[in-house]
């Protein structure tokens, strides 16, 4: 397996570091459109490991922006699979691209959506992977595979719903993917401060896009930003956490491969932050079409959000200042395999101390970054196997979840996940 990784940000420069302790593929090209990020992801591995394992990796420019870009790099390489770890926005480029290059493709997020133009916290018009699954036939006549939505959420998480199906269930009412967390970043001086621990420009898309909820008498619908809030209880510490409706492509995915009556996404984002986006909505600050602004230079166009993004800490470089832990995973209600009632949480944590103390990247980025490397080391083995375009609840999750767990002395990637049996609600 060759391999392309596009885009060497947090999330991507953790995916280089994770895939070092494996041995699965022959090369991995680390790409950004600054090739000193590339350089520097490199460097740390060649600083940690060595420079044995160092050559297993290069550095390359790619422009995401463009599919000629990112075919040109992947034929120069022989690449076999392009792993994308850059923003949504730039997914169909990407996405493109591989498929001119003849190589199967994997992302962690899907094609954005747009809401309904006249009754957007109602309607559903242009989904989350809508563009993406568009183009399934055009994949499966090439005979490669796009896996998408593999990261931790969407990714693990329909890994557990598909495990949820398989293993535990012979009815599901909900499928509920709950992410929390009691993370805090701090100042120089130990103050609390407003620094998001993963992109803002995907985290606005998000939060202020309708939310989607899927149900089987009814489809796919949304509802008005930051609905039905619930306090969910997290496991290992973190405890009870206030989650709000957010859109995000489980609620997409898991319906086109799993049978249950309902399927849900909450996010536990607390009130700073709700209020946070709220007025940077107000404002006008959340908007992608570039304004005209006045500079020192003259006149330049500039997206608001990207203003934002600019003003705020880059996540990637916000772990050493960093405390806490975050969970993702899926709360599933409906009838166990025995005929009772039941109610599970299946869950992943990651402590930001661990994940500083063994990779440089803080817990957001570094337990996104995890499951790709999971799911491209079952595709080299042939433990995966697919064509078109697919989820990842559209694989068994057994060998996945195995995989997962399996201490490191053993060819795991040590990473025990948790199932927590919770009283189902009559």
């Amino acid at each position: 397996m060759r391999i392309l990784l596009v885009g060497a940000g947090g999330v991507g420069a953790a995916i280089a570091k994770i895939a070092a302790r494996r041995d699965f593929f022959e090369l991995m090209v680390v790409s950004d459109y600054d090739p000193d990020r590339a350089e520097r992801t490199i460097a740390w591995i060649t600083e940690k490991h060595g420079p044995e394992v160092a050559a297993r990796f290069a550095a390359g420019r790619v422009d995401a922006s463009d599919p000629a870009s990112v075919a040109a790099l992947a034929r120069e390489h022989g690449v076999t699979h392009v792993m994308n770890a850059v923003e949504p926005r730039f997914v169909p480029t990407v996405f493109r691209g591989a498929l001119e290059a003849g190589a199967d493709y994997l992302d962690m997020a899907m094609s954005l959506s747009e809401p309904h133009p006249t009754d957007p916290y109602a309607e559903t018009h242009v989904k989350l992977g809508d563009d993406q699954f568009a183009q399934a036939p055009d994949w499966e006549k090439a005979g490669r595979l796009a896996l998408v939505g593999m990261g931790v959420e969407p990714g693990l998480s329909d890994v557990f719903a598909r495990y949820a199906q398989d293993e535990l269930f012979s009815e599901i009412d909900e499928l509920g993917t709950r992410d929390g967390a009691n993370l805090v970043v701090r100042d120089e001086a130990g103050n609390e401060i407003f620094a998001p621990s993963f992109s803002i420009w995907t985290t606005i898309e998000e939060c202020l896009n309708p939310p989607v909820v899927w149900e089987k008498e009814r489809g796919w619908y949304t509802t008005p930003p930051f609905s039905e809030p619930e306090v969910f209880d997290f496991p290992e510490g973190i405890g009870p956490v206030e989650c709000v409706n957010v859109e995000h492509e489980e609620v997409l995915l898991m319906p086109r491969f799993l049978d249950a009556k309902r399927v849900t996404f909450k996010y536990g984002l607390g009130d700073e932050f709700i209020g946070v986006l709220k007025t940077l909505h107000t404002l006008g600050l959340d908007a992608t079409t570039p304004l005209r602004v006045r500079s020192a230079d003259g006149p330049v166009e500039v997206a608001p959000r990207d203003v934002v993004a600019a003003a705020l800490p880059d996540p990637a470089t916000i772990g050493p200042r960093m405390e806490g832990k975050t969970c993702a995973g899926v709360y599933v209600t409906g009838t166990g395999k025995d005929g009772a009632p039941r109610a599970v949480y299946l869950y992943h944590v990651s402590d930001n101390a661990w994940t500083m103390a063994e990779y440089g990247s803080q817990c957001v980025v570094w337990q996104t970054a995890l499951n790709p490397v999971v799911a491209l080391e079952l595709l080299a083995t042939g433990a995966w196997q697919g064509v078109g375009v697919l989820g990842p609840e559209a694989f068994p999750a057994r060998p996945f979840l195995d995989l997962m767990a399996r201490p490191e002395a053993e060819g795991g990637c040590g990473q025990a996940w948790g199932l927590e049996e919770r009283t189902p609600v009559a």
